[in-house]
């Protein structure tokens, strides 16, 4: 079992929580409020803005050419991610550069670049992987029940996709290249699964 597969693995609970979670099963019967999901597509915005600045930061750090081309290109997936952002935010009149971050979301994105700025690339990787792993198995679970299109089809088309899929493993391949399986490497992937879950509940919390 490559190191990836391993940290997976070792945090399921957390994984099936957030698919169980009723924000996520509410885009996967398209019956979340759409207040919610508007208040996510903000969030989330802010939060991949930071997410590719990270893969940046670990770009400049990359030891090897090989892996300064890899995380450049999975900056490229952040950027076409957000794209799909900004049509929800210009369907649903959500202004992105008026959001502010709430406390979930700067939790999050502020620990991911103390990670990049202050860690070795590896354990930045580490930090990095679950919300791209979490998103893959929340996208490909959601398709699997999803029997008709609906509001949120989009989302689960895109974080379901062999594209998605394809950047996530990159990603894992680059944890397996420079991460070790050690306590840091355990400690950051907890906190990001903890973090997704969190992320989901705020979104969840906010009033109709």
């Amino acid at each position: 079992m490559n190191l990836a597969s391993e940290l997976w693995q070792t945090e399921q609970e957390l994984a099936i929580a957030s698919l169980n979670h009723p924000f996520v099963q509410g885009i996967g019967d398209g019956t979340l409020p759409k207040s919610k999901f508007a208040y996510y597509v903000g969030q989330d915005a802010f939060f991949l803005e930071a997410f590719a600045r990270a893969y940046s930061i670990a770009a400049a750090k990359a030891p090897d050419w090989k892996g300064f081309e890899v995380f450049h290109n999975l900056a490229n997936g952040v950027l076409e991610e957000l794209k799909l952002h900004h049509s929800y935010a210009a369907e649903w009149a959500v202004e992105l550069s008026q959001v502010e971050a709430g406390s979930a979301t700067r939790r999050y994105t502020d620990f991911l670049l103390a990670t990049a700025w202050s860690q070795d690339v590896g354990v930045t990787t580490c930090a990095m992987l679950p919300c791209m792993r979490l998103y893959a198995f929340l996208g490909q679970s959601l398709a699997k029940t999803t029997t008709s299109s609906h509001t949120y089809t989009d989302w689960i088309e895109t974080y379901s996709s062999d594209d998605f899929k394809e950047l996530a493993t990159q990603l894992g391949q680059l944890a397996e290249q420079y991460a070790q399986m050690n306590a840091s490497s355990h400690l950051v992937y907890h906190y990001a699964m903890q973090c997704e879950l969190d992320f989901f509940e705020a979104a969840w919390q906010v009033n109709e």
